[in-house]
């Protein structure tokens, strides 16, 4: 790991060199840092230079990723933990059953009920709760999508070739060249005016294949307040996990 001091403000960063590139990525993530790829042999004072004339966009972004939420701690699938759906949280009830062979999952009277058999080990647990939440989360979703397109097809003059939900890890939804889209499963435990958002950011690529300024102005003619849901989304992201 290197640093360079920035006025008052030391940033730490790490450098790959890679023989045969050309140009120098620069890159800020939570995980990684700040990060340069850069080609090898590249002077330390060029390097140096790079970073000070980036520093106040380095800056910015550390500052934006600040406000992300932290991920939280994996669940463990046991009695009184909250799991959200649409926003609103609702608690896990586990029962065991000597007579259950395969768990079960079901949500009645605004929380979740799962059956799980006596001799079932922690570990195993996890795992088929986890899938049956997953499962659960596509079939209710997929439900209230359909209610949704009914809502927002009509006004963008837009409709889907396909529409679906799958594992996505680092977006919240893909619309192809044929506008068959795809949405991230987790998307369904946000806020409806979130999953709102999500819907009419794809639907509106079947317009436009790009983030142009006129894909943005269409966006906003069917929710003024994207920006917000945006954000929202940004910021709170990292807790829509299992």
């Amino acid at each position: 790991m290197h640093s360079f001091q920035y006025g008052n403000t030391t940033i730490d960063y790490s450098v790959d060199y890679i023989k045969g590139k050309k140009d120098i990525s620069l890159s800020v993530c939570l995980t990684a840092g700040v990060k340069l790829v850069v080609p090898h042999g590249l002077d330390s004072r060029k390097l140096e230079d790079i970073l000070y004339k980036k520093a106040p966009w380095i800056l910015k972004k550390k500052n934006e990723l600040d406000e992300v939420a932290a991920a939280p701690t994996p669940k463990e699938y046991v009695s009184g933990e909250k799991f959200s759906y649409l926003g609103r949280h609702y608690r896990l009830k586990v029962h065991k059953s000597e007579t259950l062979n395969n768990p079960t999952l079901n949500f009645k009277q605004g929380r979740f009920i799962a059956e799980i058999p006596t001799n079932m080990n922690a570990d195993d647990k996890v795992i088929r709760l986890s899938r049956l939440f997953k499962e659960w989360y596509i079939t209710q979703g997929s439900r209230k999508i359909e209610e949704r397109l009914k809502v927002y097809c009509p006004k963008m003059e837009l409709e889907p070739t396909k529409i679906a939900f799958k594992v996505q890890q680092k977006r919240w939804g893909t619309c192809t060249k044929e506008g068959a889209i795809y949405l991230n499963w987790r998307i369904m435990k946000a806020p409806m005016s979130v999953v709102d958002y999500v819907l009419v950011h794809e639907l509106a690529h079947i317009k436009y294949q790009d983030h142009s300024n006129d894909y943005w102005r269409f966006v906003r003619s069917i929710l003024p307040d994207y920006e917000q849901r945006k954000e929202w989304l940004r910021i709170n992201g990292p807790l829509l996990s299992l």
